[in-house]
């Protein structure tokens, strides 16, 4: 079960009776169809589930950068139309411009959200974050010089800097190497336990969404995917790597996923 805090918490956002399809020259082609999910606020939740069974397409459907065929998705009650600030998303490949600085990136949005504050206010928030992601000492280095790990940090801090009401993150680490991908779970972990804000995870990785989450939704194959089963993450937080990995339910939690996907 999740914990009681969560489960007391509002309904943060709701897919209701979601549809997506595309035109195809042998008709209609289905990739979700009665697609249910309530997410509370202040939980993470991962989806996880074979490729081309449409956790992606879900993200931006609720990112507003996909149509949604029929159904619809609430933010807080209210229908969602098109992208907005309010839901902050972390791609695989960060998009930075190269010729700016890191924190010249994160100012990007920064400036947008909080027009309202002064230039000294919103710099103080980007350099807060970039702090946070472990890049205090290169903020002020150029995009195109850093590292794929380091800009996939900057690409958290540009996240988190926005205080977005839900935090998208796809697949973010699936073009790092191992080491890097650990110290960058590690990273979202400690900047999200502070921040506390709503976060859905799309991801292939079986320990990183039982390390990262308080539940993982397995969705079934394409086409025609909808949820096919829910796993309730009841491990303590705050998370410690070697505590969770060696806590026996991890690996109860780890078999389940595993003998889903294998079906």
């Amino acid at each position: 079960m999740m914990s009681n805090a969560i489960l007391d918490n509002k309904i943060m956002l709701e897919c209701m009776d979601i549809k997506k399809s595309y035109p195809s020259p042998d008709g209609e082609f289905v990739v979700l169809e009665d697609f249910q999910l309530k997410i509370h606020e202040k939980e993470f939740v991962s989806i996880i589930g074979h490729s081309g069974c449409g956790k992606s397409t879900l993200l931006t459907m609720v990112a507003g950068l996909n149509d949604i065929t029929d159904g619809k998705i609430l933010l807080e009650s209210r229908k969602i139309r098109g992208a907005g600030p309010d839901r902050a998303v972390v791609f695989q490949s960060p998009s930075l411009f190269p010729w700016m600085t890191a924190l010249e990136n994160v100012m990007i949005g920064v400036k947008q959200v909080f027009s309202h504050g002064t230039k000294k206010q919103r710099e103080d928030i980007c350099k807060y974050y970039l702090t946070k992601v472990g890049l205090g000492n290169s903020m002020h280095k150029k995009a195109r010089s850093l590292s794929q790990g380091m800009k996939q940090r900057v690409g958290i801090a540009r996240a988190f800097s926005l205080k977005p009401k839900v935090l998208l993150l796809d697949e973010p680490f699936g073009m790092l190497d191992s080491m890097t991908r650990v110290e960058l779970q590690d990273v979202l972990i400690d900047v999200w336990s502070k921040e506390q804000i709503t976060a859905i995870m799309v991801t292939h990785d079986v320990d990183e969404a039982i390390f990262l989450s308080d539940r993982v939704i397995m969705m079934t194959g394409g086409p025609y995917a909808k949820v096919g089963d829910v796993a309730h993450i009841n491990i303590e937080r705050p998370r410690n790597r070697t505590t969770t990995i060696e806590d026996p339910r991890f690996y109860k939690y780890r078999q389940h996923l595993l003998e889903f996907l294998d079906h």
